[in-house]
């Protein structure tokens, strides 16, 4: 697989693997044997980039998903980019499908959390650790401050912030640099895309989580699609919806016209117009099946004329798009 160069020296897979879903969010957790397969197949494909965090778990054993990529990604650790993020908790008391988060970005966390990552990934220093979510009850010099340490004593060699906006962004770099920012982005949903000039200038490179819109923009789902009450966030996203699955027909249309041309899928177009943005974007699908592991990964392979990419920003401008999720609700309390 072709590489790209995240911030000014970390390099990674063009399409990383987002392992989340293994674990946490989309039902059930996945066979820990079957996960392990699949992601000794993705290093094979050529996978460099394999992204997790502290909290995707279950309310049986929370950090399920680092426990997993520890074990399955040990015996190709000199040749992959671990990622890990620290700084929030799940609300329990809340019913919610996808429970309510709660921030902590003071540095004696995120040195404690640190050393759990570490610890449960089989590793001696992650190569990127993002905050999370940003604490606003923590100034993020502070956050950014216990990062830098963490540098230094060798426990991580890079660091990112996830939802990021452009002044912590500034404010952070002042500290000490940021490699990536990881935010949400997709076709259905490109808020972020006003940072761009931002992350140019400071020379951070762009995560992209959710960058099929969970699953929808891969034009797999109908109204008959089935997820899993209680822990498939899906069963509760917007743009899985019936009235959303009608709404979204000629963009899906659209995708899937390009993708005959081009002799890809709707989903391999979506990746690719994203690459085809800048050369510091980066998607991080995720998935539990090799022929999606697959597909996602030859999407890098898919070139996009500037023509097309434009063409493609006109059609997302002006068709019909319902309303996709963005996100679980952060709740501003210690």
């Amino acid at each position: 697989m072709k590489k790209r160069i995240l911030g000014k020296d970390l390099e990674v897979s063009a399409v990383g693997l987002g392992c989340m879903g293994m674990s946490h969010a989309y039902g059930p957790a996945a066979d820990k044997k079957e996960m392990t397969e699949l992601l000794a197949q993705a290093v094979e494909m050529g996978y460099t980039f394999f992204d997790t965090a502290e909290v995707y778990g279950t309310p049986e054993n929370p950090h399920d998903n680092e426990e997993l990529l520890g074990t399955a990604l040990r015996p190709y650790r000199d040749q992959i980019v671990l990622a890990s993020k620290c700084g929030i908790r799940f609300d329990e008391t809340s019913s919610a499908v996808n429970k309510p988060l709660i921030p902590d970005g003071r540095p004696e966390t995120i040195k404690k959390s640190a050393e759990g990552s570490l610890k449960r990934l089989n590793t001696d220093h992650l190569d990127l650790y993002y905050i999370h979510r940003i604490d606003k009850n923590v100034p993020i010099e502070e956050t950014a401050g216990a990062m830098k340490e963490l540098i230094e004593a060798g426990k991580i060699t890079h660091w990112g912030i996830s939802e990021a906006d452009e002044d912590t962004l500034r404010r952070a770099c002042k500290v000490c640099p940021v490699t990536a920012v990881q935010n949400r982005y997709s076709m259905m949903y490109r808020d972020y895309e006003a940072l761009f000039p931002v992350l140019e200038e400071l020379q951070i490179g762009f995560v992209a989580f959710s960058p099929l819109a969970n699953g929808f923009l891969s034009a797999k789902y109908n109204k008959d699609s089935k997820f899993a009450e209680g822990t498939d966030y899906r069963s509760v996203m917007p743009q899985f919806s019936p009235e959303a699955i009608d709404k979204n027909q000629e963009m899906l249309r659209y995708l899937e016209e390009i993708a005959d041309k081009k002799d890809a899928t709707p989903a391999q177009i979506s990746l690719a117009w994203m690459l085809a943005k800048k050369p510091w974007i980066v998607p991080i699908p995720g998935t539990r099946k090799y022929g999606r592991l697959l597909e996602n990964a030859q999407a890098s392979e898919v070139e996009l004329t500037d023509q097309e990419v434009r063409e493609l920003d006109k059609m997302l401008d002006t068709v019909p798009m319902s309303e996709v999720f963005g996100g679980s609700r952060v709740e501003e309390k210690k």
